[in-house]
């Protein structure tokens, strides 16, 4: 299984990937409707932090309509012909990796293709293998996890 890995110090707040998520699955630049976010730390913390979805299935709890599965590969899937749009996902992810906007029927998520990955010009999100570590570094407090995926 392939992995999103995150290097929050490398990111240089570009807003790259927000673009090109939100060209590949919305069919407009809009940072908006990007399943990935890019934002400012204020205060002590230098940089940027980088908030994308990492797989784990809290959000399937809440869907009565069993609209979020998970495949065999580990990934958190939305099925949008299912789903009735009452956003008892976005309200359950207490991280934030559900996204909604208010020009779509329905929640979006990170579904960890890669794109943002071949595109960052700093090498803040890469693709790894299992085998390999996919941490979160840098993540603000020191806190370190995985986000899980592939194509």
């Amino acid at each position: 299984m392939r992995k999103l890995k995150v290097d929050h110090e490398k990111c240089t707040g570009c807003g790259l990937c927000e673009n090109v998520c939100s060209k590949a699955y919305f069919k407009e630049e809009d940072r908006a409707k990007s399943a990935i976010r890019i934002t400012s730390n204020e205060g002590t913390i230098p940089g940027f932090s980088i908030s994308v979805c990492d797989q784990c299935g809290d959000c399937r709890a809440m869907c009565q309509m069993m609209s979020l599965m998970t495949g065999p590969n580990g990934l958190v899937r939305l099925d949008k012909k299912t789903c009735v749009g009452c956003l008892m996902c976005v309200a359950e992810c207490l991280r934030g990796y559900m996204r909604y906007h208010d020009d779509l029927p329905a929640p979006f998520k990170c579904v960890a293709c890669g794109l943002c990955a071949r595109n960052c010009p700093s090498g803040a999100l890469s693709i790894c293998e299992d085998s390999e570590q996919a941490v979160l570094a840098g993540r603000p407090g020191g806190a370190a996890a995985t986000a899980e995926g592939g194509e």
